[in-house]
């Protein structure tokens, strides 16, 4: 029996094949309908570690004031109550750690992305350390290497469990993962909470109940050199997919690809803001709760991923699957698959592939 919602469907577009009409082909694979009105297996809320996500900023003097949390790549003096983001090796390794700060460790302790190798020496000096997180999984490499969605996830999965291997299951109770937040919006919230239910299964076969913490930040994949506006409209929307997603804390890096400027940074952060403080979407556990959609697509990104997982487990794990070049081999055909969508116009990006901003003003110039 039809749903009065797809005869309204219908009605509005004026057509019985909705289906070929509002049907969408992705990348990813993922089975999206045209409309969602009902969903058999709701989640329950996924909780996030902060009780509202971090606005990180970069550290400059001048606009240090009213901002609790920094990103470090230096060692600076007389910084209390904030929390820090370490995110240079040496000063992980140097920093004074002031009791009334609290600190997480940015750091990546795979050696290079060729042969996966994993520095154990630096992973125990960095565990010794008084930090909240002690060693970051960096997933943002890649997402701006073309990478999918699912093969993230999986590879986020594949690096932890190297981990455990090397450190033991309590590593997991130390690791902080920095994702990047592509274009795609809904799916990148969807990104953020199928990894939240991947962590917390893989956690649960070694009897715990984690929940991960997410580091979220813009992605560099999407952003044009030459149309810097349409940059700041992309991370703001970046930005409320990671805080609706649940991360833990946000970052958005700056704007302008080239010739950035300490204005420019301050504006990159100033976007967090607007969403924090004007739309309020940094507070809530899970503001994506209870969506059909959204619900649908969280739980095909876990079940893909945790394929993609185990096909990387099969294969010797995470480093060994690097060595044998193969993960390398599946994000290089995406990026490809990827790039050729862009071309087509099959991934529309506006100030790229759709009104670019050099054929404006050749127009302008033409109408003068």
């Amino acid at each position: 029996m039809i749903s009065d919602w797809e005869n309204l469907v219908k009605k509005q577009l004026k057509t019985d094949d909705i289906y070929s009409v509002l049907s969408k082909e992705n990348l990813e694979e993922i089975s999206v309908k045209p409309y969602y009105d009902f969903f058999s297996k709701p989640l329950k809320n996924l909780p996030k570690v902060e009780k509202s996500t971090h606005l990180v900023a970069k550290y400059h003097g001048n606009i240090a004031e009213g901002i609790f949390a920094f990103l470090l790549d230096e060692n600076v003096e007389n910084l209390d109550d904030k929390v820090i983001f370490v995110n240079n090796e040496e000063l992980a390794k140097l920093i004074s750690i002031n009791e009334n700060n609290r600190y997480f460790s940015l750091i990546d302790i795979f050696s290079d992305h060729i042969s996966g190798e994993i520095n154990e020496q630096l992973g125990k000096e960095l565990l010794s350390k008084n930090f909240e997180k002690n060693i970051c999984i960096n997933i943002s490499l890649h997402q701006n290497s073309g990478a999918a969605i699912y093969q993230q996830l999986g590879i986020a999965l594949a690096k932890t469990k190297d981990l455990t291997e090397i450190f033991g299951a309590e590593i997991l109770k130390k690791l902080i993962f920095r994702f990047s937040i592509g274009g795609n919006y809904f799916f990148e919230m969807a990104k953020i909470r199928a990894f939240k239910l991947l962590f917390n299964q893989f956690s649960k076969e070694f009897g715990m109940n984690e929940i991960p913490y997410i580091f979220a930040e813009t992605s560099f994949r999407n952003k044009s050199k030459f149309d810097e506006e349409n940059n700041l409209i992309r991370s703001t929307l970046e930005l409320s997919a990671a805080m609706i997603g649940g991360a833990d804390a946000v970052f958005s890096n700056n704007f302008k690809i080239e010739n950035s400027e300490l204005l420019s940074e301050e504006i990159a952060f100033k976007q967090q803001i607007v969403l924090a403080y004007e739309s309020i979407i940094n507070v809530f556990d899970d503001a994506g709760n209870g969506s059909y959609y959204i619900e649908n697509i969280t739980q095909q990104f876990a079940e893909k991923s945790w394929k993609f997982f185990l096909e990387i487990e099969n294969e010797g794990g995470y480093s060994q699957s690097l060595k044998n070049g193969s993960i390398q081999k599946k994000i290089y055909e995406h990026a490809i698959a990827e790039q050729k969508w862009v071309e087509d116009g099959k991934i529309k990006l506006i100030g790229v592939n759709l009104y670019p901003k050099y054929c404006y003003r050749i127009n302008q110039m033409l109408c003068y």
